[in-house]
């Protein structure tokens, strides 16, 4: 191991600081860009030194104390330790790096933000256990990271851990359970067996069920969605409607196609928008329930359960307005090229992941698109 004392240039994708070693750049977590910090470094790997914080010398004035006794230890959060302005300062540096670096495309010249409370924001958890603990893998290891509490996550499911963590020291608890998952709407709680060695008896739930105030059979009413197990549903409680609000603005027209619809978060309003929306999800649970929530809702939506790609492939009908909410992975070359022949009036993409974002509207861009406005929605603050 090799100590050094560096100087932190900026924050990357991930949430380690970016250094320069004699040209060679290291990347260390829980560091702050301006901060002189002395550096342990070991080999290289993939032409990257790792670098480990052993004493920041001139901290940032940004540097607060974290705020939960894990940070740094559980994988969780990296941006406990800066205040959430400079937080959100270095989130819009990052998407606005990554655009230029891998779409080789220049973010408009203004980004806004739409943010809102930094803590306990979270409806949704998943926790591993083991040895009759509940907690979160330690950053970069496999290792459990026993928890009590989780600052980012919502009263109520703090109060699920505090009762979880009781039920585990009971002789009734499965000792097979290998991960859990808890979704709320600070009422009702949906308790999910992710991982099991086998199945999970009805008792069990019963007993939960006994425990833990408000929790729900199988599907969660959420805000006017029904949202079942294995569907999926933003997490950020204290966003969701400033979030929708953003991704329709600027659609209009007659037919609007709602990609990666989930269980209808967008395809609700789309439909009290347009005379004509269409709704593809692959997840035939989500989609029962998408069509679930437009009959309550009294909106007119034609579903589709299929991929995206097979449903593109498939249909030769061009929208007016497209709204496209893909995984990680992105729209893709498939789903781009389909876009550019279709030449929707315009497209919206809420994207999760900058790097496939840019790939995506480089590609668009390509096609004969242009970026109008672009809006970073902090969902995950300390991440």
């Amino acid at each position: 191991m090799v100590t050094t004392a560096l100087h932190i240039e900026k924050l990357v994708y991930g949430g380690e600081g970016l250094s320069r070693d004699g040209g060679q750049v290291v990347l260390t977590p829980f560091v702050l860009p301006g901060e002189e910090v002395r550096i342990e470094t070991g080999e290289a790997r993939s032409g990257v030194l790792r670098g480990r914080a052993v004493e920041i010398l001139t901290p940032s004035e940004a540097r607060i104390e974290p705020r939960c006794p894990y940070f740094g230890r559980c994988g969780g959060c990296q941006y406990q330790h800066a205040t959430y302005e400079a937080q959100l300062e270095a989130k819009r540096a990052i998407l606005t790096e990554t655009l230029r670096r891998v779409g080789k495309i220049e973010a408009p010249a203004e980004i806004a933000t739409v943010a809102a409370e930094p803590w306990e924001y979270r409806n949704r958890a998943q926790f591993h256990i083991e040895d009759r603990k509940l907690g979160y893998r330690e950053r970069g290891s496999h290792k459990l990271c026993a928890i009590e509490q989780c600052p980012i996550s919502s009263p109520k499911i703090n109060e699920c851990i505090t009762i979880l963590n009781g039920m585990l020291r009971d002789a009734r608890w499965p000792k097979f359970i290998r991960s859990i998952e808890v979704f709320t709407d600070e009422g009702q709680v949906q308790l999910n067996v992710l991982e099991s060695d086998q199945p999970v008896a009805v008792r069990f739930f019963e007993w939960a069920a006994e425990r833990i105030p408000g929790l729900v059979a199988s599907s969660l009413d959420y805000a006017g969605y029904r949202v079942s197990h294995n569907s999926f549903f933003q997490v950020n409680r204290f966003l969701i409607e400033q979030m929708v609000e953003t991704a329709l603005q600027g659609g209009e027209g007659a037919r609007a196609l709602d990609l990666y619809a989930g269980v209808g978060l967008f395809s609700l309003p789309l439909a009290r928008k347009f005379e004509s929306v269409t709704a593809v999800e692959s997840g035939t649970g989500a989609v029962r329930d998408l069509q679930f929530n437009a009959e309550r809702a009294g909106v007119k939506i034609e579903a589709y359960a299929q991929t995206v790609d097979e449903y593109l492939e498939s249909r030769g009908e061009a929208p007016d307005f497209v709204l496209a909410d893909p995984p990680r992975t992105g729209l893709g070359k498939h789903v781009v090229r389909k876009l550019i022949e279709w030449q929707p009036r315009a497209i919206t993409i809420v994207s999760c992941d900058p790097a496939t974002l840019a790939r995506d509207m480089a590609a668009l861009e390509g096609g004969g698109y242009r970026v109008e406005r672009m809006t970073l929605i902090d969902l995950f603050p300390q991440t």
